[in-house]
């Protein structure tokens, strides 16, 4: 189930904050800096799935660059314009595997952090999942139905969880959707299912110790 449609202005305003996620990603790559991720947080990487598809066409369109900056070097004005195109093109590839390695999964004492690079994040309460399982799926052979949302990686999501009351997710472009089952890639994924589990499980526990539900995420 989807919600309206968001403004142009809105949609306007959430691609400027999303080109300035991925940007900000590189600097924070390049210094081993991830976000979000709070001491005795537990980061899942997901950016592993990905590499070598992100670095190959990388490495093919460094190769573009180079050539065709060889074929219009006696034009200068297009080969100024092309030049920027495709720099930009690089940097842009190189940014959604920054993104993805600097913005990982994060699992906390009380919700359950899902990203998608600079593109989406969503946060779980963990009292609100009942049920998380290892569950390794291709893109194109998923079945998905109302309130399935998939964060997939590399045409996979290995870790399915399902939820108590439904949240809404919100995309890059601002839409929401209501979703009550989330599909997600990790690296190590039978090993993010044990620690969820262990998470939800100690949850009540917290609770009784004084914890304040960290509930970010919208309800329904």
């Amino acid at each position: 189930m989807s919600g309206p449609r968001p403004g142009a202005r809105e949609v306007v305003r959430r691609l400027a904050r999303h080109e300035a996620r991925w940007l900000m990603s590189l600097v924070w790559w390049v210094g081993r800096r991830r976000a979000g991720v709070a001491a005795g947080d537990r980061a899942l990487a997901y950016a592993g799935a990905q590499a070598a598809l992100v670095y190959g066409l990388t490495f093919v369109c460094v190769v573009e660059t180079v050539g065709v900056s060889a074929l219009l070097a006696g034009m200068p004005a297009l080969h100024a314009v092309t030049l920027v195109a495709d720099v930009y093109t690089v940097l842009m590839m190189l940014g959604f595997q920054a993104s993805a390695v600097t913005r990982p999964h994060v699992l906390g004492p009380e919700s359950l952090l899902l990203r998608a690079g600079a593109r989406r994040e969503l946060r779980i309460p963990l009292e609100r999942i009942v049920a998380v399982r290892y569950d390794l799926r291709l893109t194109q052979d998923a079945k998905k139905g109302d309130g399935v949302l998939e964060m997939a990686v590399g045409g996979q999501t290995s870790v399915t969880v399902e939820l108590a009351e439904p949240v809404v997710a919100v995309g890059v472009l601002g839409r929401p959707e209501v979703v009550r089952t989330v599909r997600f890639h990790a690296d190590d994924a039978r090993s993010a299912v044990r620690d969820v589990r262990s998470a939800v499980e100690a949850w009540p526990d917290a609770v009784a110790d004084g914890a304040e539900p960290g509930d970010s995420v919208t309800p329904v």
